[in-house]
């Protein structure tokens, strides 16, 4: 079996001077706690916000991707890069975790679409197409939900970035786009796409998952959807319980004094007791990931969901897991509920490496 984790935010993590090669407090994704986890790769995302102007967050991202290779570099027997399927084999039969990388939010290409061949190069092998702003691509899914859409899906510039990226067979993500992007993305696409860390919007009815439509639309489409671990992604509920406990706005406040200073120790160490703040609320439990597998495969098949976990990207997760290390009690769960092996493999990484290796192929 190999275990695929498609969407941690590491990278923004590695640029906050943490050593992936340590067992670090406060983490949820290191290179001992995947070992732990049993998780063969994982797909680094790296993170650019909205807000950011297109060489402004290209600079950013060329870091982040420098920290990456850096921290590979410094660690040769724990891991090493993947820019395939076969290649991550390969590393699992080494006794090696696969380090991927993905790009989250396309703004940081401009216009320019030169851009997405140069991020090929440096081994980007998905691009969600933007976070929670519009960007010159396309519409974002909590832009549209205040009414503020920019295109209406698809601006005619993303739909030759989405030709280009087929081309270059970089997989097109379409967690975090509009509804109406996600439908343009669909009909223009010639390669499946995926949803690298989403739920399902009928167990949770936040715009950042997807309908029981679209959900059954992807499968069609050779696709994929990547379950998401965070508490409101999996019930939108929680949102409520962080809003009455008024902990998350003064967690923000204090990451990002956090984010601007990472090497003041006061200032991490705030962020750290607002992250045990957050963990100390009643959260929803981890066998949320499994209802939504659940759904998942009941609406569009056993062949078409996977694990996203958006780990180091989320400040607080489903009780039980706090970290990559737990990634087995999700496995456990589904035995218990009757998943077979294969199927149980499948949803682990099985279907999303297959979509990996088709949209590689010509």
């Amino acid at each position: 079996m190999f275990v695929l984790d498609s969407h941690c935010d590491t990278p923004s993590q590695i640029c906050r001077l943490r050593d992936i090669s340590l067992d670090n407090d406060h983490a949820q994704v290191d290179f001992p706690k995947l070992r732990r986890g049993g998780v063969d790769g994982v797909f680094f995302a790296l993170y650019t916000s909205n807000q950011l102007e297109s060489e402004a967050g290209w600079k950013y991202a060329g870091e982040m991707l420098d920290g990456v290779m850096a921290a590979l570099a410094a660690a040769p027997g724990e891991a090493r890069l993947a820019l395939s399927p076969e290649e991550a084999l390969r590393n699992q039969a080494e006794g090696l975790i696969s380090i991927f990388i993905g790009m989250e939010n396309g703004g940081p290409i401009g216009r320019e679409l030169s851009r997405l061949e140069l991020l090929q190069q440096r081994g980007v092998r998905y691009i969600t197409l933007t976070h929670n702003g519009n960007n010159q691509i396309c519409d974002a899914a909590a832009a549209a939900s205040r009414g503020a859409a920019k295109w209406g899906g698809l601006s005619a510039f993303g739909r030759e970035a989405v030709a280009r990226m087929n081309d270059l067979g970089i997989m097109v993500d379409v967690s975090h786009i509009s509804d109406a992007s996600f439908w343009d993305v669909l009909a223009c696409s010639r390669k499946p796409v995926i949803a690298s860390h989403s739920c399902c919007r009928a167990l949770s009815g936040h715009c950042r998952n997807l309908s029981d439509e679209m959900i059954r639309a992807l499968a069609e489409a050779g696709g994929v959807i990547q379950i998401n671990f965070y508490p409101v992604f999996l019930d939108v509920r929680f949102n409520e319980v962080l809003a009455s406990s008024g902990v998350e706005e003064r967690a923000d406040a204090l990451e990002g004094e956090f984010i601007a200073d990472p090497g003041d120790p006061v200032k991490r160490g705030r962020w750290y007791a607002a992250m045990d703040e957050l963990a100390a609320l009643p959260r929803p439990s981890y066998k949320l990931i499994v209802d939504h597998v659940d759904h998942a495969v009941a609406v569009g098949g056993i062949d078409h969901v996977g694990l996203g976990s958006d780990f180091d990207g989320i400040s607080v997760t489903p009780e039980g897991m706090e970290s990559c290390a737990d990634f087995p009690l999700i496995f456990e769960e589904m035995r218990r509920r009757g998943y077979s092996e294969a199927d149980i493999e499948k949803v682990a990484g099985g279907n999303f490496l297959r979509v990996f290796g088709e949209n590689l192929r010509g």
